[in-house]
């Protein structure tokens, strides 16, 4: 039978597409920074990582890293994922955030776009995901949280279409797949399914005019905020989750039935 095993005071969560100011990523490095543990900002924007890394440690007075990683290079991933592990506590927490939007509709979509919009939302969650978890099997102890989103479950309708919906729904199912495994290791995998927030990933600031357009069909009249999904992230990762897997949390103000 399996333990309850505790957090160890000094921990490291790992977060994935977490440089822009604007993203969920680096609203939830931030939070998560502010309960005490350190963090690894990886994106492909290597400065704005590192921006990022040097404004949450000053602000919070933790240990964070902010390295320049491609999730969809193999050897990008093992050089950052290697510096994390040398050079911040242990690594208890992974936060696939790093995604891709694409609006362009099926008939015109070509090879080459829809390729790279899964290697970067799922390619990358995956081999990111399985770097990390070498260490988590080995202490017996991990949280991994993926973005999905709710055009994986109605098949786009908020700015992103069939590439993007199809790759989103993969996340889903990795994450049911992927916690099966994990669970004798006292790992859990989790993913949540955003409706729409506020981010550059809607193609850029929302207008209030946008804003209000895409209101009218969410039952709370509204779009979310990226605390807010940054919120369920942290918690989803704490020491209080352990018992929560294999789940995926709809986020999206009650668009999902609207």
């Amino acid at each position: 039978m399996s333990e309850i095993i505790p957090f160890p005071a000094e921990r490291t969560a790992v977060l994935t597409g977490a440089a822009s100011p604007r993203g969920i990523g680096r609203a939830t490095a931030d939070l998560l920074a502010s309960q005490g543990w350190a963090v690894a900002v990886l994106d492909v924007d290597g400065d704005e990582a590192a921006a990022a890394a040097r404004e949450i440690a000053e602000r919070h007075g933790v240990p964070a890293l902010g390295l320049r990683t491609d999730v969809t290079d193999e050897a990008s991933i093992e050089a950052a994922i290697g510096r994390v592990e040398a050079e911040l506590p242990a690594v208890v927490a992974l936060v696939n955030c790093a995604g891709i939007s694409s609006p362009t509709d099926v008939m015109d979509e070509t090879k080459e776009g829809w390729e790279r919009v899964f290697a970067v939302n799922m390619t990358g969650t995956f081999l990111v995901t399985q770097r990390v978890l070498r260490g988590m099997i080995e202490r017996k102890l991990g949280r991994v949280v993926s973005i999905s989103s709710i055009s994986a479950q109605r098949g786009g309708g908020t700015y992103s279409k069939s590439a993007y919906s199809a790759s989103k729904a993969a996340i889903i199912g990795f994450t049911r797949a992927v916690a099966r495994e994990m669970g004798e290791h006292n790992i859990t995998v989790n993913c949540i399914a955003p409706g729409a927030v506020d981010t550059d990933i809607m193609g850029g600031t929302l207008s209030d005019e946008r804003k209000a357009a895409m209101a009218q069909d969410i039952l709370v009249r509204r779009v979310g905020a990226v605390r807010e999904i940054a919120a369920l992230l942290a918690f989803l990762v704490g020491e209080d989750a352990g018992y929560i897997t294999a789940a995926t949390y709809d986020v999206n103000g009650g668009l999902q039935i609207s």
